[in-house]
């Protein structure tokens, strides 16, 4: 196939030998937090890609070009979701406190894939461990990978 009939963004990937970031295939809720996180990312990665063009860092274009498309998609599929305040259940967005059956207590806020990071506490929705939560209240339980977690407190936060 001629070139004339390939994708310029084709090409930027070539010169950088990266593929595209995967999309998750799931929901892409969202916190607050979350979308703001979206929104810094762009508008960053925005400032990047115009002193990568005055550098005329062609490697760098391509990397920072398919990072632009990544989070551009993120943010146009994002669903803001906000958990009902006071809810009894947990739910997107909520703060869980679990006691496992050996005594350690947990605490994970149920976020979106994008901003999950189990060790700052926060846990993705699509986790095996809110999975298993979703929709339970204070005194049950749920096992994850053998263990059995009681959900001892929710909070909004």
């Amino acid at each position: 196939m001629s070139r004339a009939f390939t994708r310029e963004e084709d090409s930027e990937n070539a010169i950088a030998g990266i593929g595209e970031r995967p999309i998750s295939h799931h929901r892409n809720l969202v916190t607050q937090r979350g979308l703001a996180m979206i929104d810094a990312e762009l508008a960053a990665l925005r400032d990047e890609l115009g002193r990568a063009e005055k550098r005329a860092d062609r490697e760098r274009i391509a990397l920072i070009s398919r990072d632009l498309r990544y989070w551009t998609a993120r943010r146009e599929s994002a669903e803001l979701s906000v958990p009902e305040s006071g809810s009894d259940l947990v739910r997107f967005g909520m703060g869980v406190t679990l006691e496992c059956d050996d005594g350690r207590k947990v605490h994970w806020k149920i976020v979106g894939e994008d901003e999950a990071d189990p060790a700052k506490g926060t846990i993705s929705h699509v986790s095996p461990m809110a999975l298993a939560l979703f929709g339970k209240k204070v005194g049950e339980t749920a096992v994850v990978n053998g263990r059995e977690w009681e959900i001892v407190k929710l909070s909004d936060n």
